[in-house]
């Protein structure tokens, strides 16, 4: 069993159910859903470019997938995510854009978001007690040879290299897509999710995921309010 600490609009938010929709699952539900035909990418090509993303389900990673440590169980994590999201209080992403990294597409900020930053490593501190350590498969499975330095570092220190100054959030959208097919996909994404791009995001809560065995699906395990969110 793994857990991992996730920003995700609430369940029945628009963009939840656009991106479940989108992805061909709803982490909340567990739902599955097929991939809608498209003119320009028939629905079987689009359903293999998602085929990541689906299994993760529709999130940013504020702390990345981790084994508890030997001292606590689930009954110790799940009451500090809920007082930790009782007393941050919630803000919004000034704008969410579609964006291209590498060869997926994300939803992400339009600009750095210094109060976003800082609550991703708020997040990542103050869970790390009930964090594992990784081993050293865990380790190479991360590549750290291509990794910059600082990257690196973080590997070691919280278990993830995309923390802290190299931390960027991103909301899944695809897997690798071939350069070839990306000009396609990225009208597609762009139309999907117009009503909820070049506008703010509500950074409203705090989710539980869980993995119950490498490889399986990840599901909402819980959903936390931060202070002040509307409900």
């Amino acid at each position: 069993m793994r857990y991992g600490l996730y920003f995700t609009p609430p369940k029945d938010h628009p963009l939840n159910g656009t991106a479940s929709l989108w992805l061909g699952r709803d982490a909340f539900t567990g739902e599955t859903y097929p991939a809608p035909e498209h003119a320009q990418m028939p629905g079987r090509e689009q359903f293999g470019l998602t085929a990541d993303p689906r299994r993760y389900g529709f999130h940013a990673t504020i702390k990345a997938p981790f084994s508890l440590a030997a001292s606590v169980t689930e009954k110790d994590l799940i009451p500090v995510v809920e007082d930790f999201a009782a007393r941050t209080p919630a803000f919004e992403i000034p704008e969410l854009v579609l964006g291209q990294l590498g060869r997926f597409f994300a939803l992400v900020p339009g600009f750095l978001h210094p109060p976003l930053q800082d609550f991703a490593a708020k997040v990542v501190k103050s869970f790390e007690p009930f964090r594992a350590a990784l081993s050293e498969a865990d380790v190479a499975r991360r590549k750290p040879e291509e990794l910059t330095e600082s990257q690196r570092a973080n590997l070691l220190r919280w278990g993830y290299p995309y923390v802290m100054d190299d931390f960027g959030f991103h909301m899944t959208l695809t897997g690798k897509v071939p350069p070839e097919r990306s000009g396609v996909m990225k009208e597609i994404l762009a139309e999907r999710f117009s009503a909820f791009t070049g506008r703010p995001l509500a950074i409203s809560g705090l989710a539980v995921f869980v993995e119950e065995a490498r490889g399986a699906p990840f599901k909402v395990h819980s959903w936390w309010p931060l202070a002040g969110a509307e409900s």
